[in-house]
């Protein structure tokens, strides 16, 4: 299928996106021809507006967004993907903070969503770290990612292990990362720099309410990644990815593949 985008306005080349990186992005997610998690995406698509201190329009309500997706998206045949929803801030106004918005959206089509996408090999990136502030947990302009995507690419790998200025472990490149040992989940606290995320939050949430595992939200040194038995990356951007390979050590995925087999049936119990 061929990749869909719409704006709201004329996307303009000189908009504070395209200038100063002055955007918030988040995922939408769609399933057999349905939003799922509609409510998640869009409770952090307003958190996230706020944090970046965007003048939310009144007409931003979920009604507002389940009616443009239906329309845009579900209407033209597309039955699983991402929606990637950017919100710029306009320069109609001196003082930013009271700009108007505009939006711009992709849609990336996606088989089988809720399956595990493949598997990664990745590494630690030591040159640089990320932030762990206010921001840190939503998607916004990142250097970083940019500099990592590069290095994986360059070392023949998937994605990389991010520390923060504590040199513990914060997040990868796309997404969260999930430590399985014994029966334990371990991930990084969104105040280590890990990303809010409406899709590990959906998945965490039913492990614990179904027994799978006991979830931790930890502070974890880089040596305790080797320390794991499985390793799982949930990526709001791309997806849900088995990690395999951390240098020269190779983890399982068996454990957590049930789990998330599992997490996507009861999407179609509801």
């Amino acid at each position: 299928m061929v990749k869909l985008s719409f704006a709201s306005d004329q996307f303009q080349p000189y908009n504070r996106a395209f200038l100063y990186g002055d955007s918030v992005r988040v995922s939408f997610f769609v399933r057999k021809s349905h939003l799922i998690m509609a409510e998640e995406c869009y409770f952090y698509l307003m958190a996230s507006m706020r944090k970046m201190r965007m003048a939310i329009p009144l007409s931003y309500t979920l009604e507002f967004f389940e009616n443009l997706f239906a329309e845009k998206v579900l209407n033209e045949g597309v039955e699983e993907g991402i929606i990637h929803f950017y919100v710029y801030r306009n320069t109609d106004q001196s003082v930013l903070s009271k700009s108007g918005i505009s939006y711009y959206f992709e849609v990336e089509p996606i088989k089988n969503l809720l399956n595990i996408q493949g598997d990664f090999e990745i590494d630690l990136l030591k040159e640089i770290s990320v932030n762990s502030n206010v921001l840190s947990g939503i998607h916004v302009h990142c250097p970083e990612n940019i500099y990592a995507e590069i290095y994986a690419k360059e070392n023949d790998l998937d994605d990389v292990i991010f520390l923060n200025p504590n040199k513990r472990i914060a997040r990868s490149i796309y997404g969260n990362l999930l430590f399985l040992e014994k029966k334990v989940i371990k991930i990084p606290k969104t105040s280590e720099g890990a990303y809010i995320s409406p899709l590990l939050e959906n998945f965490v949430t039913f492990v614990h309410k179904n027994n799978l595992a006991q979830i931790q939200e930890s502070e974890m040194i880089a040596f305790e990644s080797q320390k794991a038995e499985e390793i799982l990356m949930i990526s709001d951007l791309k997806g849900i990815f088995s990690v395999t390979k951390i240098r020269n050590k190779s983890f399982g995925k068996e454990r957590f593949s049930e789990m998330v087999e599992q997490w996507k049936r009861s999407f179609d119990l509801n």
